[in-house]
């Protein structure tokens, strides 16, 4: 079976994705070393013990993910649940990388350009600052725009789930600014800047009456949800570079 070394893999993702450039909540890149070489990668959203036997099952030399197993505020020990996730990594010699931010904020493989282009947008810029370095799109539909039912259709369709929706925007829907997980206060940004509607992941209490008192169509699709298009992708863009075999694996989360 093909290889590829792994710090050729991981000297592609950081080229690709530039973690430096932002201030992230966690590490990216290697957080659990393996062996030397790569035959199978394996994609999911989170570092989750369901996730990380599939990899295991899968015989998968780096399982790559968008959350990882480290954050800021963590406890200073190994945790019972951290055991639980680093026991199947040692035990199968499995490398794992995660890459957050740079993943949601890549203008052509990030979790919020695949969302805008999934969702029919013709154009997107930069939208959603965090320290001062966007990690999210806004997105622009053709002509007239499209209609709200349209819109909630579509990213049903995409993310393979009802989404909540606050109907509280214009007729017509011709901007949509977008951050995935758990961005729901850029609805802010988003109505300053006069955006008709604004997708992500995760809602919060707040929003809905800033979606209603600025006339702004909010729609959470879940955190999990809108976060499944940029990890997949980086795995076909290694099978596709690196010659390696790919398997995303979706744990299902309600989230």
């Amino acid at each position: 079976m093909p290889a590829a070394p792994m710090h050729e893999v991981i000297a592609f993702l950081d080229q690709l994705l530039e973690p430096e450039r932002f201030d992230d909540y966690g590490p990216n890149g290697v957080q659990v070393p393996g062996g030397s070489e790569v035959s199978t990668v394996v994609t999911g959203v989170s570092a989750h013990v369901a996730l990380i036997e599939a990899a295991a099952e899968a015989h998968a030399d780096l399982l790559l993910v968008h959350h990882g197993l480290f954050w800021r505020g963590m406890p200073m020990q190994i945790t019972p649940s951290l055991h639980r996730r680093l026991k199947p990594l040692f035990a199968h010699d499995i490398a794992l990388a995660a890459y957050h931010l740079p993943l949601d904020g890549h203008p052509e493989h990030g979790n919020n350009a695949l969302l805008a282009e999934g969702l029919g947008c013709t154009s997107t810029e930069s939208f959603g600052l965090h320290h001062g370095t966007a990690i999210g799109v806004a997105g622009t539909f053709a002509g007239d725009g499209i209609s709200a039912d349209d819109l909630v259709d579509r990213v049903t369709r995409l993310t393979q789930r009802e989404p909540l929706v606050l109907r509280e925007g214009p007729e017509r829907i011709r901007r949509i600014g977008i951050v995935s997980g758990a961005g729901a206060d850029y609805i802010a940004d988003a109505a300053a800047a006069g955006y008709d509607a604004f997708l992500t992941g995760e809602p919060a209490e707040r929003v809905a009456a800033i979606a209603r008192e600025e006339r702004v169509h909010f729609i959470a699709a879940g955190h999990h949800a809108t976060e499944t298009l940029g990890i997949r992708r980086l795995g076909d863009l290694l099978a596709r570079e690196l010659q390696i075999v790919h398997r995303f694996v979706d744990i299902s989360n309600p989230i």
